[in-house]
């Protein structure tokens, strides 16, 4: 199997990543996207704070390691703490040690990726807090010295106001602010992004890159994407593991997403023939909603649709769903 390149992972409270191969950034020629990667290249090789903002899936972390691998520390570990399962003695661990001699057995450098950092309590916000601070006002090295990115799906400044986040560690972190889109704002990068996947994906099984047919990449296209980047590699992944477009597609069913039948859509200009294929479109749609309403009780979901038992099947296998339904 192909080696892989770095990519992200859940975490617990301390783990450190490991930073080698070739660094891993989601390509995109949206305006937003151009405009990150502009300032990226500016403030990379800096020590300067960043705080990354972006609803879940949208690549933070993803976008923190590529700004670590582009700095002079690059060569110093990347350590992630999980702030939501943080606890004091762990960040105070990691940050100075626990010897209590004044010498420093802790964080020796590189970067720290605080993920969710409005998650942390107000004993760990302290205890940041107060480490930056006696960072930045110590003399000749006494204190560790390394680049802290943080990053949020949170609105830090409404925790402010609702006394839950210290406005001092806002600021210090908050040294250059990077908010990413979500993929319901830069649809315009999908097919670049499903290349990008499908090659890493057909690396990681060691396949051939598969094309997707048109049917596949315009049910792609007009999705709305609520799970964002993440979701997408998701569903790459499964095409490319189970090699069917339609069983991969399956979750989206599943989420209550219609797809399309194949074979959707006149090839000429009847009107009749529009409305049929209008028809049908609709009829998939609701069934899907209903049946995934009723976690896909095939009983439940006749009686809903006021349809029998019998019809609801027939139905099922006219429509191509029939192979997606639960029992």
């Amino acid at each position: 199997m192909p080696q892989e390149t770095y990519e992200p992972r859940l975490a617990e409270s301390l783990t450190p990543v490991a930073t080698n191969g070739e660094p891993w950034f989601l390509p995109g020629s949206s305006p937003a996207m151009r405009g990150i990667q502009r300032v990226v290249t500016e403030i990379a090789p800096t020590d300067l704070p960043v705080l990354i903002a972006g609803e879940h899936g949208t690549g933070k972390e993803v976008l923190a390691v590529h700004i670590h691998r582009l700095s002079s520390r690059r060569e110093q570990a990347f350590s992630k703490l999980t702030c939501a399962a943080l606890s004091l003695e762990t960040l105070q661990k990691f940050l100075v040690g626990s010897n209590g001699n004044g010498s420093h057995h802790g964080w020796n450098g590189g970067t720290l990726y605080l993920d969710e950092v409005a998650d942390l309590d107000p004993a760990c916000q302290s205890a940041v807090l107060e480490y930056l601070t006696a960072g930045e006002a110590s003399q000749g090295g006494s204190a560790p010295s390394g680049r802290i990115i943080c990053s949020t799906t949170q609105n830090l400044e409404e925790r402010i106001r609702s006394g839950k986040f210290r406005e001092e560690l806002y600021f210090r972190i908050n040294g250059v602010g990077l908010r990413l889109p979500p993929m319901r704002h830069r649809k315009e990068d999908i097919p670049t992004l499903l290349e990008f996947f499908l090659r890493k994906s057909a690396a990681y099984f060691g396949r051939p890159q598969p094309v997707l047919s048109p049917w596949a990449t315009q049910v792609l296209q007009e999705y709305a994407w609520p799970g964002n980047v993440r979701e997408l590699e998701n569903v790459v992944r499964n095409i490319v593991a189970l090699g069917d477009e339609e069983l991969g597609l399956a979750d989206l069913q599943r989420a209550g997403h219609a797809l399309p039948p194949r074979d959707a859509g006149p090839t000429g200009t009847s009107l009749k023939e529009a409305s049929r294929a209008a028809s049908r479109r609709a009829e998939r749609e609701l069934m899907l909603k209903v049946l995934t309403r009723t976690h896909w009780n095939r009983k439940m979901a006749s009686k809903e649709l006021q349809i029998s038992y019998k019809a609801l099947l027939y139905k099922l296998k006219n429509l191509g769903l029939e192979d997606t339904a639960e029992s």
